[in-house]
């Protein structure tokens, strides 16, 4: 039976990067589970790749059709934004092929609900709070039109939604601190290599 890592962490902590640079070595041999989200699409991202990108009537039909995993909303200064796993044929257990995802904890939690307990692996990536909200602007500034109040929300909400009590309820054990990019990258391989 096959396994989904679980890449979670607070916002700008380098999940993409990790998550692009674990597929680019390619020595885990997972492969990827593409995320739907209705929020728009930013600078750089294309449909498909980091999400499907969908709309408002598009959740709702996904939704009564049930085939949403989990779903989580967000309030946003610009509206409702969703992020949601669709069951969509990407996923095959069966297949005993590997995946690799990234969600939040509140979506590591529905994932392990609907496939069980043994099925994900959690790797929870950590950052100081200072490096965090400086990639955090960083990033912000490089967008045609940045959205500053969105991303103070974001990091704000983070505090609650990965708290020492929401990490523990969920079972993660484990933290990857994303000082140094390369041994982050080489404690997580080692570690889902040895699960």
């Amino acid at each position: 039976m096959g396994r989904i890592v679980y890449l979670c962490g607070r916002s700008s902590s380098g999940k993409d990067t990790i998550f692009k640079e674990l597929l680019k070595r390619g020595t885990l041999g997972l492969k990827t589970i593409v995320p739907y989200t209705t929020r728009p699409m930013r600078d750089g991202e294309q449909n498909g790749t980091e999400y499907f990108f969908t709309d408002e009537e598009g959740f709702q039909k996904l939704l009564h059709q049930g085939k949403i995993i989990e779903h989580r909303e967000y309030h946003t200064v610009h509206g409702l934004w969703r992020y949601f796993t669709v069951d969509d044929g990407q996923i095959d257990l069966a297949a005993e092929a590997d995946y690799i995802v990234i969600g939040t904890l509140e979506g590591y939690q529905k994932m392990k609900a609907y496939f069980g307990q043994g099925v994900l692996l959690p790797v929870l990536i950590d950052l100081d709070d200072g490096v965090r909200l400086q990639r955090a602007l960083d990033r912000e500034r490089q967008q045609e039109k940045p959205k500053y109040e969105e991303m103070c929300r974001r990091f704000l909400a983070d505090s609650q939604d990965f708290s020492e009590e929401k990490i523990a309820e969920a079972g993660i054990t484990r933290r990857f601190y994303n000082e140094n990019l390369q041994t982050c990258l080489e404690d997580i391989e080692h570690y889902i290599e040895g699960r």
